[in-house]
C-alpha cells in the first residue's frame, strides 16, 4: 500500500517540528526519546480533518505484537489533542518506529479491550497514569494495526 500523500503542514510547536525533522532524517537513529530523555517514542502522520494537509506528532512508543497505540493524554489537558480529531476522520495513518514508515489503521478503543490496553500503556509509560488523575475525560486510546 501506498504512503499517505499530501502537503506537509509542520506542528506550530518547535519542539515537535525539530523533533520530528531530526526523528525522519536520521531514520529514527537520533531524537527517538521525549525530549532528550530515555523514553522512546514514534512519529504518526495523519491527515488533517479540515485541511487535508499532512501532520506529524512524535508519541510515546508502547507496543505488543505489532500493533500500537497512540494515547491522546496530551499531558492530561481538559480537551483531545487535534491528532485524535484527525484520526476519526481518516484512520489511515503512517506510524514510523525505525527507518522506514508503514500505514496503519487506527480504531478508537473501547470497553475491556481498552481497559486491557491502558494497563499496558501505564505499565510502559507510567505518566499516563498521572495524565488520567488531571483530567475529568477518560484519555482516549487508539489501537494501530498494519494495514
Amino acid at each position: 500500500m501506498t504512503l499517505l500523500v499530501g502537503e506537509y503542514v509542520p506542528s506550530t510547536a518547535k519542539w515537535v517540528r525539530d523533533q520530528v525533522e531530526e526523528y525522519e532524517a536520521s531514520g529514527g537513529a537520533r531524537a527517538n526519546t521525549l525530549r532528550g530523555g530515555k523514553d522512546p517514542i514514534v512519529v504518526i502522520t495523519s491527515v488533517g480533518r479540515k485541511s487535508g494537509a499532512l501532520r506529524k506528532n512524535p508519541l510515546m512508543r508502547v507496543e505488543r505484537g505489532g500493533k500500537y497505540l497512540a494515547v491522546a493524554s496530551i499531558g492530561g489537558g481538559p480537551t483531545n489533542p487535534e491528532w485524535y480529531h484527525n484520526f476519526l476522520a481518516n484512520p489511515v495513518v503512517e506510524l514510523q518506529d525505525g527507518p522506514e514508515p508503514k500505514l496503519y489503521r487506527a480504531r478508537l478503543l473501547e470497553g475491556a479491550e481498552r481497559e486491557d490496553w491502558w494497563a499496558y500503556a501505564v505499565q510502559t509509560w507510567s505518566t499516563y497514569g498521572k495524565y488520567q488523575e488531571k483530567t475529568e475525560r477518560q484519555i482516549p486510546i487508539f489501537l494501530l494495526e498494519e494495514v
